[in-house]
């Protein structure tokens, strides 16, 4: 490897251990107890190495958030290219999400955009909005193409969308996020998924159509 590409990787690894540093340090202490002198500490580098790669705390805040969001965002991706029938494809949807969403990482990582939003309320608006339109985007997707099979009969996929996801969402997102990461989902994930389609699909099912493949 040549020496300046050898700098520029070692310069990459210590960026990210900063980066990793930050997150823990927020996620545990929150934004205001986290100082950049012991961010630095937890990840071997100076201070003045931190400083030169972020310049302020609420510049690592920011980075730190949009690279979780950007994770995120892979995560949502994923989901889109699931193949097979509509209530296959629904289902795969469902868990993905549920898994998604369930995620003690995700969960803390939400919990800390919504701590700070008032310090940071252009960066929180674009966390969750970002969330809301991939994933939100990949579930429309999927119910316009149902729709124009005959598949299933929706009036603004949108507002559907957002019932599938909020049925999956109270148990396994919701629940834990106010009872603490302590609390056990009640139910398999699997069988969350399973109860909220079959329920979408009574709602919006077509005869013969998606219904019929889930039954």
């Amino acid at each position: 490897m040549p020496i300046e590409d050898e700098r520029d990787a070692r310069s990459e690894r210590k960026r990210q251990d900063v980066l990793d540093a930050a997150r823990r340090r927020f996620m545990t202490e929150g934004y205001a107890s986290t100082g950049m002198e012991a961010v630095a500490r937890d990840a071997g580098v100076s201070t003045a190495t931190l400083y030169a790669y972020f310049p302020s705390k609420s510049d690592l805040f920011h980075v730190v958030v949009e690279e979780a969001a950007e994770v995120f965002m892979r995560r949502a991706g994923e989901t889109a290219h699931v193949q097979g029938d509509g209530a296959t494809q629904l289902r795969a949807f469902a868990l993905a999400y549920a898994r998604f969403i369930s995620d003690p990482f995700v969960r803390a990582i939400f919990r800390l955009v919504a701590a700070e939003r008032r310090r940071f309320e252009t960066v929180a608006r674009r966390f969750h909005t970002r969330l809301r339109d991939e994933f939100g985007g990949v579930l429309i997707g999927i119910l316009r193409r149902l729709h124009a099979e005959g598949r299933v009969s929706l009036t603004k996929p949108s507002w559907a969308a957002g019932q599938l996801m909020g049925m999956i969402e109270h148990p396994t997102f919701l629940v834990p996020l106010v009872a603490g990461d302590d609390a056990p989902v009640e139910r398999p994930l699997e069988d969350i998924c399973e109860e909220a389609v079959e329920t979408f699909l009574a709602r919006y099912g077509v005869r013969d159509g998606v219904g019929a493949e889930a039954a």
